[in-house]
């Protein structure tokens, strides 16, 4: 067996483009924070939308911080489904494919934050019209249907969260789709379901650039890649199919 390096990985962040996250969780700060804290490797997370994934790329490279592309889908059943893909582009496109699909109610930023799309600078380029924290019209199935035909992986996020989850929307663990992996919340009480054969993923959900810890969760992968670690995530479900 080759040698294994020890990724140590957030995979769940929330950029200014979620309203619900802080305004100075821009690109490069979280880039920076990444750094910073000693993180290999960070997914960026936002809600329904990936336009910001762009300039997190570059910033995480200048930081010499991997990325993994992602996005967090809400499903008609209200359930956060991460999406996560190899790369920037398809992960881009399939954003727009799922902001699409969400209801055509416009945010409100008094009440519910700003949307901000940013540059690689942090600079401003604009803003994301509709609400993004609201339910797609696509059901758990079909997200992951989509996700894997363009060529991404499936995690349910945060299933020990009240809501917003799969055993706290659904009360139980579906047979079909079959996830990459469960991602479990820190914050919460332990999952109370027998989660089987899944790989277990931990998170922070950081919405605040103090959210983002050292010691959150831990890998053995062949390198500290983003590479290694969308092959580890998709060889996971390989398992859980066959």
């Amino acid at each position: 067996a080759g040698h294994m390096s020890v990724l140590r990985a957030q995979l769940h962040l929330h950029s200014c483009l979620s309203p619900c996250a802080d305004d100075d969780m821009t690109p490069c700060n979280i880039a920076g924070m990444a750094y910073v804290k000693h993180l290999d490797c960070i997914a960026l997370t936002d809600h329904n939308a990936a336009e910001n994934l762009p300039a997190a790329a570059l910033a995480a490279r200048e930081m010499g911080v991997c990325l993994l592309p992602g996005i967090e889908v809400t499903s008609s059943e209200e359930v956060h489904i991460l999406c996560y893909f190899p790369a920037v582009d398809p992960a881009v496109d399939f954003g727009r494919m799922i902001y699409d699909h969400l209801p055509p109610l416009p945010n409100n930023k008094r009440i519910f934050g700003n949307q901000m799309i940013l540059g690689p600078e942090d600079e401003a380029q604009g803003e994301l019209s509709k609400l993004l924290i609201q339910a797609t019209d696509l059901s758990i199935v079909e997200i992951e249907r989509r996700c894997t035909e363009a060529g991404g992986i499936c995690v349910a996020a945060h299933i020990n969260r009240s809501s917003n989850s799969l055993l706290g929307n659904l009360g139980f663990l579906p047979e079909k789709p079959v996830f990459s992996a469960l991602e479990v919340y820190r914050g919460a009480p332990a999952p109370w379901v027998d989660t089987g054969n899944y790989k277990i993923l931990y998170a922070s959900d950081a919405h605040r650039l103090g959210d983002l810890s050292e010691r959150e969760f831990f890998l053995d992968l062949p390198e500290r890649s983003a590479e290694a670690l969308f092959e580890y995530l998709q060889a996971c479900r390989m398992r859980m199919v066959s």
